[in-house]
């Protein structure tokens, strides 16, 4: 006997199957969530190595496109094969990134180290200094009896806000060397890393036509097309924010170094370090590297702590009018509103590294809604423009 098959009610029941799969699957994940957690983070620690990889090769990836599409074409004069090309830019790429971090470690990190250790060691002596200072400074103001206790209000605040500092400070400082200490334990995943980049930067091209040509054999044309153009924006987004942020935060501190150089400002070094590793963070970055920095002047010397305010100032406004636009252009394509709320989003759940790459993944996000909103309104006829939609009442600016 042969079974007729209506196709509608064929279809409500595969799409009944896999609704109660989909809710067997959710519910186990859900009831065994610590046992999923531990196995995932087990699995994140098994393939760290290929994480700092794929991390190291992302970074150095534009410079290699730089000696390969710019440097080495020009001196060969298009006589190197492709393969002699990619390998000698990889070469190089990896010689300049050498170059760089002997420079770093040679230069910087002797003196970064020197100042955290000067500041251990004489913090009770800065402390007496600045105490001493604020003593001064009170003593040196009128003595009207409403006056005198606003002031001493103050003075109270103020100690005990350099009290607090100067505690944290005590406890902290002193975890700097047993971090440093720590971070040797991971020198095998960074040296394996290091090894994996090599093969991403050298085959990143075959990798890509591998997932595409898987892509292609299960998924529709179309929808394989989508996810292509989805993955270049997603590129171009990270990429161009990732590099034009470091760039644009070492400069920064560069300029940090050079102008208390000039000032004579204590701790130029540390400072600068700290001003330019938090530059990277959008917004709030600035604010984070500043505080810090501007309180362990204060400590070495109060009257050049008011300075360096005056000039980490000055350099933030040079860096958010001038250097950072030129440096970063466009890259991320979203409003200001949506670049602090993903900044405080990420950084919730993942601290610093959430407030730095929240940033471009939610630039993705935001792109890849941009994008299907404006597709939903063309097969629709609708004007794609925003200002289309903004009320005679209440027009855009």
């Amino acid at each position: 006997m042969k079974i007729e098959w209506n196709r509608k009610y064929t279809t409500i029941a595969v799409y009944a199957v896999l609704v109660v799969i989909a809710s067997l699957v959710c519910y186990n994940i859900l009831h065994n969530f610590n046992s999923y957690k531990t196995a995932f983070r087990k699995l994140i620690d098994i393939l760290l190595p290929v994480i700092y990889g794929f991390s190291i090769a992302f970074i150095l990836d534009p410079v290699t496109n730089f000696f390969e599409k710019k440097v080495l074409p020009k001196i060969s004069r298009g006589k190197i094969s492709p393969k002699w090309n990619k390998g000698l830019s990889v070469l190089l790429t990896y010689l300049v990134a050498i170059l760089v971090i002997g420079i770093f470690l040679s230069v910087v990190i002797p003196q970064v180290t020197a100042s955290i250790a000067g500041i251990v060691s004489n913090l009770s002596v800065y402390w007496g200094r600045v105490s001493e200072w604020i003593n001064g400074l009170f003593e040196m103001l009128p003595k009207e009896e409403l006056f005198q206790e606003t002031l001493d209000k103050i003075n109270e605040s103020a100690k005990a806000i350099l009290e607090t500092f100067y505690n944290w400070l005590s406890t902290s400082l002193p975890l700097v060397f047993n971090v440093t200490k720590n971070l040797t334990t991971g020198l095998t995943n960074l040296v394996l890393g290091i090894i994996i980049s090599v093969y991403f930067l050298v085959g990143k091209e075959r990798f890509f036509a591998q997932i595409k040509k898987f892509l292609y054999a299960l998924l529709p044309k179309d929808l394989v097309g989508r996810l292509i153009d989805i993955t270049h924006t997603s590129n171009r987004i990270f990429s161009g924010f990732i590099s034009g942020k470091i760039l644009d935060s070492l400069i920064i501190g560069i300029l940090c170094f050079v102008g208390m150089s000039i000032f004579r400002m204590p701790m130029a070094m540390l400072v600068s370090v700290i001003v330019g590793v938090t530059n990277i963070i959008p917004y709030f970055g600035p604010f984070i590297g500043a505080i810090p920095s501007a309180l362990i002047v204060f400590l070495v010397d109060p009257i050049k702590a008011l300075w360096f305010v005056v000039f980490v100032v000055c350099l933030q406004q040079f860096d958010g009018n001038i250097l950072g636009p030129r440096i970063l252009g466009d890259s991320i394509g979203m409003p200001a509103f949506w670049v602090v709320f993903s900044i405080l989003l990420f950084g919730g759940y993942l601290g610093v590294l959430g407030m730095f790459i929240g940033v471009p993944t939610f630039a993705v996000i935001y792109s890849i809604f941009k994008l299907w909103t404006e597709g939903r309104l063309s097969r629709k006829n609708l004007p794609v423009d925003t200002k289309s939609y903004a009320s005679k009442e209440h027009p855009l600016l």
